[in-house]
């Protein structure tokens, strides 16, 4: 080996360590998963946890805790340690929608949850059982909507629970396209997929990571996505702005995740926990599992940085709020 080699490989074995800097004395870090197993956020926490626990140097575990829409979820983060063993994957809706749509929070997101990073962002796809499409007629997203119309209340969508980003969404569609499609919650996206399979329910706009098998599979047909332009993984699918006649011309859901830790979790350990983070996100290998299914891979520059994000899209989730009519109360 000649001295360049033995340089190199001396400075790899003093930055591993420094890499990989446990929280915590190296305890086991808990990822909340505010659903049950099977939907799109437990993949995302899946293919974050396997490769966040060699960043941090420790063990991290999957801990899905599913109910009331994510804010379950969400609350075990706000009631959890404050020493960056408990995160949570949480989305826009929690951190910036539900706290107008009822008056009983059982946490205040802005005091009790610690923003770390933003991890993905994606549109909603709207998917439709197949076999239930055929047998209405409903060759397009414009031909589901309109059957809507005639037959109020008689097309049912499944969603990962009340007050979730699709239960704003369908909502707002139901306002703005005079559509009549009944809003059936669940406990998770996983038990949705699974009744929109056997047919029990007709549709769901839902994140894509979780769909995508099945359209691939041929029993989902893909319909529409809830962002205003269409997704370049999806250039064949409409996007709002292909249904003004529907009065939809505007409408532009985007849905994001975040990493949350529990509020008053000291800076350093943050600031250790978003380094973590952004060294998964910028492994090529990571991003490449994300984009198939529909997810973006995006992290905040700092976690101040995420906070002024939460801030700032406050406003326009309170009127999507407000122009839907949602509530949990």
């Amino acid at each position: 080996m000649n001295r360049r080699t033995i340089l190199g490989a001396a400075g790899a074995l003093l930055a591993a360590p420094a890499l990989a800097q446990p929280v915590a004395g190296g305890r086991t870090v808990r990822l909340i998963v505010p659903f049950p197993p099977g939907g799109a956020v437990d993949i995302l926490a899946r293919l974050l946890a396997e490769r966040l626990a060699p960043a941090l140097g420790q063990a991290v575990v999957v801990d899905n805790r599913g109910g009331a829409g994510g804010l379950l979820g969400a609350d075990a983060v706000a009631k959890g340690d404050r020493d960056g063993t408990v995160l949570g994957v949480i989305s826009v809706t929690t951190l910036c929608a539900v706290q107008y749509m009822t008056a009983r929070m059982p946490f205040d997101p802005a005091r009790d949850l610690a923003p770390v990073s933003q991890i993905t962002d994606g549109a909603l796809l709207c998917v439709v059982n197949a076999d239930t499409a055929r047998r209405h007629g409903w060759t397009d997203f414009r031909k589901l909507v309109e059957w809507s119309r005639a037959h109020p209340e008689q097309v049912k969508m499944g969603s990962s629970g009340p007050g979730t980003n699709s239960h704003l969404n369908i909502e707002a569609i139901n306002n703005f396209a005079g559509a009549k499609i009944l809003h059936v919650p669940y406990r998770g996206g996983g038990p949705a997929i699974n009744d929109l399979l056997s047919g029990t329910i007709d549709m769901m706009f839902d994140v894509m990571p979780a769909l995508m098998p099945h359209v691939e599979s041929g029993k989902f047909l893909a319909f529409a996505v809830s962002s205003k332009a269409r997704l370049g993984i999806l250039p064949d699918v409409p996007g709002m702005g292909d249904f003004a006649d529907l009065g939809l011309a505007e409408h532009n859901l985007v849905n994001w995740n975040a990493i949350m830790t529990a509020g008053g979790t000291p800076a350093p350990v943050v600031a250790r926990l978003h380094q973590a983070i952004q060294a998964v996100a910028a492994d090529a290998a990571f991003r490449d599992r994300l984009r198939p299914l529909g997810y973006g891979t995006v992290t905040s520059p700092t976690p101040a940085a995420l906070t002024e994000l939460v801030e700032r899209e406050r406003p326009q989730w309170r009127r999507l709020v407000e122009i839907s009519g949602a509530r949990l109360d």
